[in-house]
């Protein structure tokens, strides 16, 4: 009988380990869903974010008009940046943006960041740099992005340039790049809107690139 017990028992733990592996696989695969959810969540409230701040005083902008433009509720704002001078903080950094707009060789840099702009407000619905435009309406947090926009992007191009006046340059190129931003996505020039990108490039990105190589 005791033989005939423990093989009948055989089956029964083996049948346990299958479910205990499929919990523990399901578990995994809930979890991924839920961080590319977070992340997605995250993303939608910095842009909305970025919008409302190109848009309003630094001052006048409530966690709830981000929450309600973002799709979300202000406490998950708060869950996952803390607090609104918290986000904005992020808003207001260039760093990651730049990192993008400069990923090219000097030679081609020119090319990549005017199809940058262009690629951003067209495919995105952001520019990398136009906030820096609205920095007047924000009081002592313009003067955060005018400091961000010099040291993360003005600057950091400089870097990159060989020869004389290299943040005159830098500067000056950075400028192309607004104005061609303004016009495309505040102006909403007609023609720039309705010319293929690689036209545009085509046209803009020798002036760019004039300024960055000697």
């Amino acid at each position: 009988m005791r033989s005939a017990n423990s093989s009948d028992t055989r089956p029964n733990t083996a049948s346990t380990t299958p479910n205990s592996q499929s919990t523990t696989t399901a578990a995994a695969s809930d979890t991924a869903p839920s961080r590319r959810d977070a992340e997605a969540t995250k993303a939608a409230i910095l842009r909305a974010a970025r919008y409302l701040l190109a848009r309003h005083a630094h001052a006048d902008i409530t966690l709830k008009s981000v929450a309600d433009r973002a799709g979300v509720s202000p406490p998950l704002i708060m869950k996952y940046f803390g607090n609104k001078d918290a986000l904005f903080a992020r808003v207001m950094s260039f760093e990651e943006d730049a990192a993008a707009l400069l990923d090219a060789p000097l030679p081609d840099l020119g090319r990549h960041m005017v199809r940058h702009v262009l690629v951003s407000q067209s495919e995105q619905g952001a520019d990398p740099l136009l906030r820096i435009v609205f920095a007047p309406l924000h009081g002592d947090q313009g003067d955060t992005l005018r400091a961000n926009f010099r040291t993360q992007v003005s600057e950091r191009l400089a870097l990159r340039l060989d020869g004389p006046d290299a943040g005159l340059r830098a500067e000056l190129a950075v400028g192309m790049l607004l104005g061609l931003g303004v016009m495309y996505g505040i102006a909403r020039g007609e023609e720039v809107r309705a010319t293929a990108i690689d036209v545009v490039v085509g046209e803009y990105a020798p002036a760019v690139q004039a300024c960055l190589t000697r």
